[in-house]
This record gives structure tokens, C-alpha cells and sequence, in this order.
């Protein structure tokens, strides 16, 4: 038998490396089926969903690379983002992201407060009264104000929605995505914060290809 040159095998190898890197994703690998099949807020685009905690290590890892790729996102995907609430303790997290919402604060405060708790290491994540007193200071808004967005009377309902959307979706942990209300995949399920994203990319390419043929079917 003829033996392959270090060179060759090394081509081999590299060849090989390259067919792996190209490979589709796999459902049950890298992403996976939704444990309910869920609602969009904007059914006439495909939705991508980021379920984030702001006390994870890896949703701080993930913001920057994520918000560059929505960026470039395709007119008909829309991006939204819904807080972890799989249990209580996550709970001041989701207010404070519907607090900033509702105060129209999202924009200046949400990697400030990512920082805040990764960075500066100043503010305990599960301390509701703490980040109350980080957001009054850095909106230099009246504390009152502040206080009642986390006490407004919708709050409930969106940590209601928050803590179902986290059921609905399967999710073992943060950040996921949820694509359409039909996948999920994570860093973890897809091997990476790159590679959840490629795997995003390429749920939404089948969505587009079957709405497009559902629609060529109606003509």
C-alpha cells in the first residue's frame, strides 16, 4: 500500500477540517424544535428572539457579537430581546429590563448595566433595591420615577410572559435564540456564540425558502 506524504495527509486533514466547518447544522445537535410551537409579534417577518440574563457571563460575552450582527440583519428578520426567568432569584433583571424600556432608557443603560455587573463587578444581578439605586444614578432620574416603572401595574404581566416565553421555548439555559417560534438553538447547543449565530442564519434561510414556496403555492 502506497503511504500518504506528511504533505498529503495534511492536505487530507485540512480538506477534511474544511467539510466539517462547511457542514449544514443538525436539528437535535444544533438547534432544535421548540417545546410549543410559539406566537410572533410580527408574523409577516421571521423573528428571532434572544432569551438573555443579565447576570450571565455569556449573554456579557454574547452582547457585543450579537449586536453587531443585528446590524446586518435582512429587512424581512426582525430582532427582539425577552429576559430569563426561570426562577425568582432572575426576577430584578427582568424588571430592570422593562423598567429601561418603559423609561426609554434601553438604548444608554443596557451594556452599562451588563458592565456594572461583569466588568465593574459593583452590582449584585439578584439585588432589586441595589439596581434600583445604580438606575436612578445613572438616568439621573427621579428615584420615585424609577421605582414605579419596576412597580408599574403591567410589570406582573410581562414577567408572566417572560417566565412562559422561557417554558414555551425549551430552553435549558441562556442566551438562547428562538427562531420563528419554532427553534431554538444556544452557545452551548451549537458549540459557540459564532456558531449559534450561523446556526440562526441558517434556520432563517429555510424559513425564508418555505414561506416563499407556501406562497408561490397560493398563486
Amino acid at each position: 500500500m502506497k503511504k500518504l506524504s506528511v504533505k498529503n495527509l495534511l492536505s487530507a486533514l485540512m480538506l477534511l477540517a474544511s467539510f466539517s466547518v462547511l457542514a449544514d447544522p443538525q436539528i437535535g445537535k444544533d438547534f432544535d424544535k421548540t417545546a410549543q410551537v410559539m406566537p410572533t409579534d410580527t408574523p409577516n417577518k421571521i423573528e428571532v428572539t434572544e432569551i438573555f440574563w443579565y447576570g450571565c457571563i455569556h449573554c456579557y460575552h454574547m452582547d457585543p457579537i450579537l449586536n453587531a450582527w443585528v446590524k446586518k440583519l435582512p429587512a424581512d428578520v426582525v430582532f427582539k430581546r425577552v429576559p430569563g426567568l426561570p426562577q425568582p432569584a432572575w426576577a430584578p433583571m427582568a424588571k430592570a429590563f422593562y423598567a429601561m424600556d418603559d423609561l426609554k432608557l434601553s438604548d444608554k443603560l443596557h451594556t452599562a448595566l451588563f458592565d456594572a455587573i461583569h466588568k465593574e463587578k459593583t452590582l449584585n444581578p439578584t439585588d432589586e433595591v441595589a439596581t434600583i439605586d445604580w438606575m436612578t444614578k445613572k438616568s439621573g432620574l427621579d428615584k420615585q420615577k424609577v421605582e414605579d416603572a419596576f412597580k408599574s401595574f403591567s410589570m406582573n404581566n410581562k414577567l408572566n410572559r417572560a417566565a412562559q416565553t422561557f417554558r414555551a421555548s425549551g430552553a435549558t439555559g441562556v442566551p438562547s435564540f428562538i427562531i420563528d417560534g419554532q427553534f431554538i438553538t444556544s452557545s452551548t447547543m451549537a458549540g459557540g456564540n459564532e456558531q449559534a449565530l450561523k446556526t440562526a442564519e441558517y434556520i432563517i434561510s429555510n424559513i425564508r425558502a418555505d414561506k416563499a414556496k407556501a406562497a408561490s403555492a397560493k398563486k
